[in-house]
């Protein structure tokens, strides 16, 4: 299969935090790809922002070094290498000062599509915006993208919203979720809207339960400080599986554009049930004398903070009134593993008798590890000895369909970048978007709080606390599986 490329119009893109772990680790290599994917125009400049005192050599041997590590030995060419390099340039500078702001200012043209990405904490966010505004580089062009924590709660998404309006439009601000640039992610709203097959099933009437899961073996690691103050709700389920939630449960929009898309996805959050306290878990896992407990990986013996969330959700609206949605994710579990699986309704009568067993379709959508998709279909075992019914899976994994090289399976940070220099905010969140996420959130993390309960404690390679698996059990469901 021949990779098409689109190339954008020529750009000035500034990394506010340029010499960050998230720079090097995923922005400075998704850049490099699209490079040598011919996606850049000459004339395109990447240039580093940060406080380390650095002069353009010193950053671009730091960028080599990066990609070195983080970019696959086969794509590291040395002429592609060194024509990425050439586009880069560094400024250090002040986020909260006035150093360096006047040396960036005389970097950016006028003449080129402006794009800021703001790699630094949350707190920065603010002040980066007023500088811009006051430095002269924040007009009706000027593009920004936020990553994620937007806001710990509904106040200070909402404070931060009213910040980045007050010097640039909505349609300036790319609040970013890789996420949502996973090839299957995308895929999940060309598989529902462009096939007549699913979406005349995609209702509760057809639809049993919706699982989405979202599995790390991973712990907190050096993180422990930034998320024992956020924990798994604050951190992966308002934003990560609440963005699945909406793209698996939408309506159809209009047109594939970004009002309509983000409309109908608000739609569903807005439609949210408020959670019971009986259909959430919370957990947090424990030492297995090999690696380290959540307590002592934060240096908390008093914690109460979650690594664990399982709970189940219900949109009332007329498609997925009935219809419950179960929402899991945590660390330190048996395998790194997202997925979302569309659980069908058994057929409504079995004609081969109640020996032939209990078969249902399933939709499975992968997102991490081996993106792709399968769908269960259930059929007659081979061979004699009468009607023996199996589930088989139709099964497409991305690399094996299209070709394990094929340019066009890419990282999430390359689609989502070029959809900045391009302009296109559908693949991004919405202020309202964000703030209607919060108002659902924070009631369940408020009510933690008030009642002071602790997580129940897992063992590390497990699925999660057994009270997870219990309350599908009492409604005789059961998680799928987390296979290593």
């Amino acid at each position: 299969m021949v990779s098409r490329v689109i190339p954008v119009d020529p750009f000035d893109l500034t990394i506010f935090g340029g010499t960050g772990d998230l720079a090097h680790r995923k922005i400075l290599p998704a850049l490099y790809r699209r490079f040598r994917a011919g996606q850049m125009p000459e004339g395109s400049r990447i240039i580093g922002a940060a406080r380390s005192d650095l002069n353009d050599d010193q950053y671009r041997d730091e960028v080599r070094a990066a990609l070195k590590e983080f970019v696959a030995a086969p794509k590291l060419d040395d002429a592609a290498l060194a024509g990425f390099l050439d586009l880069i340039r560094y400024v250090a500078i002040d986020a909260v000062g006035d150093n360096g702001w006047k040396e960036l200012k005389e970097l950016v043209r006028d003449d080129h599509i402006s794009a800021f990405y703001f790699s630094v904490a949350p707190a920065l966010f603010g002040p980066l915006a007023e500088r811009l505004h006051s430095h002269g580089m924040a007009d009706d062009t000027t593009r920004i993208v936020v990553e994620k924590p937007f806001g710990r709660d509904l106040a200070s998404a909402r404070a931060l919203n009213r910040t980045l309006a007050e010097h640039f439009h909505e349609t300036q601000i790319y609040r970013i979720d890789h996420y949502l640039g996973k090839e299957t992610v995308q895929n999940l709203m060309a598989l529902r809207f462009g096939n007549v097959l699913f979406e005349p099933l995609w209702n509760s009437q057809y639809v049993d339960h919706i699982q989405i899961t979202v599995a790390e073996t991973v712990g907190v690691g050096g993180r422990g400080g930034y998320y024992d103050r956020s924990g798994a709700m604050r951190d992966m389920v308002q934003n990560h599986l609440m963005q699945l939630l909406c793209l698996i449960a939408m309506e159809p929009p209009s047109q594939f554009e970004p009002g309509a898309v983000r409309d109908e996805k608000l739609k569903v959050i807005r439609s949210l049930d408020p959670v019971k306290p009986d259909d959430i878990v919370r957990g947090q896992y424990a030492s297995n004398g090999k690696t380290a407990s959540y307590l002592e990986d934060v240096e908390d013996p008093q914690s109460t903070t979650e690594s664990f969330v399982a709970l189940k959700a219900h949109i009332s609206n007329w498609r997925w009134a009935g219809t419950p949605f179960y929402l899991r994710t945590g660390k330190r579990l048996k395998a790194r593993q997202s997925e979302i699986a569309v659980v069908f309704k058994d057929a409504p009568h079995s004609i081969f008798g109640a020996e032939a067993g209990r078969h249902r379709n399933i939709l499975t959508i992968r997102l991490q590890p081996n993106e792709g998709m399968t769908l269960g279909v259930t059929i007659k075992e081979p061979g004699p000895g009468g009607m023996r019914l199996i589930d088989v899976p139709l099964d497409m994994t991305f690399a094996d369909a299209l070709g394990a090289e094929n340019e066009q399976v890419t990282d999430a940070y390359e689609r989502l970048v070029m959809d900045v220099i391009r302009g296109n905010q559908t693949l991004f969140m919405r202020g309202d978007e964000v703030e209607a996420a919060w108002a659902w959130t924070d009631p369940i993390i408020e009510r933690w709080d008030a009642d002071g309960s602790k997580p129940f404690p897992y063992e590390p390679g497990s699925s999660g606390p057994e009270e997870s698996a219990m309350m599908l059990h009492r409604e005789n469901r059961r998680w799928r599986e987390i296979r290593e």
